[in-house]
């Protein structure tokens, strides 16, 4: 059975950025030849964020998320969600973030793929997360950059 993945609004992002070549050719190299090895999802948050986009950024990053399941937005998920902000892992402002980490705990997705370093992919808030997610009885998913999952 294949792993599964949550790719996080920033990975979709990366696809097209031409302002940051290394991390769009490395997630563009990932994306085409190994994500095909994995689950891969998506969430309703995900296309809302990308939705917000002007055109015709839009349009392309939409299309890619196309073939990508989405994960559903259940009650548990705004529950945990809240939790990550009541305790301070998260603050209000990134409640978004906060939910991309919840959407992929309560699906026990093996990895949330971001290239968010100050919010998802730091490892004092991985911590935080593990502890919380532990003690309230929740998957900890793996919080990874695609460079991460690229098979040398």
């Amino acid at each position: 059975m294949k792993q599964s993945l949550y790719l996080e609004t920033s990975v979709v992002g990366a696809y097209l950025d031409n302002g940051e070549p290394f991390r769009r050719d490395l997630t563009i190299r990932w994306w085409e030849h190994e994500l095909s090895e994995y689950q891969a999802f998506s969430s309703i948050l995900v296309r809302r964020e990308i939705e917000r986009l002007i055109e015709p950024h839009r349009s392309g990053y939409l299309k890619i998320l196309e073939p990508l399941a989405e994960l559903e937005f259940a009650e548990e998920v705004a529950i945990l969600a809240e939790g990550y902000i009541s305790r301070g892992i998260f603050h209000r402002k990134f409640l978004a973030d906060a939910f991309h980490v919840a959407i992929a705990s309560f699906h026990k997705i093996d990895y949330l793929v971001t290239w968010n370093f100050g919010h998802l992919a730091n490892v004092r808030r991985q911590a935080r997360i593990r502890l919380f997610n532990t003690a309230a009885g929740f998957f900890v998913p793996m919080i990874v950059t695609p460079e991460f999952l690229v098979h040398s």
